[in-house]
C-alpha cells in the first residue's frame, strides 16, 4: 500500500476510536454507492452523522479543514441523500468534519460538529 493510503487509513482509524470513545456508533466506514463516498457514517442519540475525515502530516499545506470546499461538501451531500434513501432512514442528518493533523502515534484531532448545512439547490 502507497505511502499517503497507509497514513490516510491509519487517520480514519484514528477518527473511528475518537467517534467510539464519545458514544458515537459506526454504522459504516468508506461507504460507496457509484462514484458517491463517505468516509465515516454514524450514529448518535436518533442523529445520523456523516463524517468527512482530512488529515495532514502537518500545516504546510495548510490546516485539513480548508480541504472541505464547496465541491467536496456538495458531494458529500449528494452521497448522505443517496445513503439515505438507500438504508430509507428518517433520522435527521448532521455533517461534521474531523481534521487529524500530525504522525500516526502523534495525532491531534479536531471534531467540528455541524461543520457546514446542506446547500439549497
Amino acid at each position: 500500500m502507497a505511502q499517503h493510503n497507509e497514513f490516510g487509513r491509519i487517520s480514519e482509524d484514528r477518527a473511528v476510536a475518537y467517534l467510539m470513545a464519545r458514544g458515537y456508533t459506526i454504522r459504516n466506514r468508506n461507504w460507496r454507492l457509484g462514484h458517491k463516498e463517505i468516509d465515516i457514517v454514524a450514529q448518535k442519540n436518533g442523529v445520523l452523522v456523516v463524517v468527512e475525515v482530512k488529515a495532514r502530516r502537518d500545516n504546510r499545506y495548510g490546516d485539513p479543514v480548508d480541504a472541505v470546499t464547496d465541491d467536496k461538501i456538495r458531494r458529500l451531500v449528494q452521497a448522505a441523500h443517496a445513503y439515505v434513501r438507500y438504508h430509507r432512514i428518517s433520522w435527521p442528518v448532521r455533517f461534521d468534519v474531523i481534521a487529524i493533523t500530525g504522525e500516526p502515534g502523534n495525532q491531534m484531532v479536531e471534531h467540528i460538529e455541524d461543520a457546514f448545512y446542506p446547500p439549497l439547490y
